[in-house]
C-alpha cells in the first residue's frame, strides 16, 4: 500500500539523505568504477568525471538487480557504458561487468576482472546513487582494504532526486533499507563499520514506526 509522506517524514529522510553522503572531495584517480543501478544519472556522472580528466579509464559493473531485473532488457552496465559513450567517452577506455546483481558482487566481480585483465589501479574513484555513497563505501574497504578509494555520485538534492522512475515515497523506503543493511552488514561480514550519530538512529525509527519498511532485511 502506497503512504502518504509527511513533513515529519521528508525531515527525517533528509537527515538520512545526508547521512548517506560521504562528502569525499573528488580528486584524480586511476580509474572511475560506476556501479550499476535503475539510475542512469551515475552513467552520466561517470562519463562527466572521465571528460574532466579525473582517470584515464572506466569501468562499469552490473548485471541485473532487484530494481532492474524484469524491467530493463539489457544489463546495467551495458546501458551505462551507452550512456558514457554518447556523452564523449571512448569505447577503448571502457570496460564492463555484467553479472552482479547487488552491491558486494559489483566489487568482487570487477577485482576479478581486473585481475584477469591484468590491471591493477592503486585508487578509485568509486560512483554510486546519492544515498548509496556509504554503503559502497564500507562494502568497497571490506573488500579491497588494500585500494585507495573516493566516494562520488551526480550532484542532485534529496528533493530533487524523485522523478518519473522513482518517487518519494519508494525513495524513503530504499533509504532506510540501505540505513538498515549498514546496521546489519559488518556483522555479517558484507561491510566496515560505520558510525551511526543518534540522530540517524531516531530518523531510521520514526521512519520504520511509520511504515517505511520495504526494503528492511527479513529478521534473521
Amino acid at each position: 500500500m502506497r503512504m502518504e509522506v509527511s513533513r515529519d517524514d521528508i525531515k527525517n529522510a533528509n537527515i538520512i539523505w545526508d547521512y548517506h553522503h560521504v562528502h569525499h572531495e573528488v580528486k584524480p584517480c586511476d580509474c572511475i568504477l560506476g556501479l550499476g543501478s535503475n539510475d542512469i544519472r551515475v552513467a552520466s556522472r561517470v562519463a562527466e568525471l572521465y571528460l574532466s580528466g579525473f582517470a584515464p579509464l572506466v569501468f562499469f559493473s552490473g548485471g541485473l538487480g532487484n530494481f532492474t531485473e524484469g524491467v530493463w532488457n539489457e544489463p546495467e552496465a551495458r546501458i551505462f557504458s551507452k550512456i558514457a559513450m554518447d556523452m564523449g567517452v571512448p569505447s577503448e577506455k571502457i570496460l564492463v561487468e555484467d553479472q552482479s546483481t547487488n552491491s558486494g558482487e559489483n566489487l568482487e566481480f570487477t577485482r576479478q576482472l581486473l585481475e584477469s585483465n591484468d590491471i591493477n589501479p592503486k585508487s578509485f574513484l568509486l560512483v554510486q546513487k546519492p544515498f548509496m555513497e556509504r554503503r559502497a563505501y564500507a562494502t568497497f574497504k571490506k573488500l579491497m582494504p588494500n585500494k585507495d578509494v573516493i566516494v562520488t555520485s551526480p550532484k542532485i538534492s534529496f528533493l530533487d532526486y524523485p522523478n518519473e522512475y522513482i518517487s518519494m515515497n519508494e525513495l524513503i523506503n530504499t533509504m532506510v533499507g540501505d540505513l538498515h543493511r549498514i546496521m546489519k552488514y559488518p556483522s555479517m561480514g558484507f561491510q566496515i563499520a560505520q558510525e551511526i550519530p543518534l540522530e540517524v538512529k531516531k530518523a531510521f525509527n520514526s521512519l520504520v514506526s511509520k511504515g517505511f519498511i520495504k526494503h528492511l532485511l527479513a529478521p534473521s
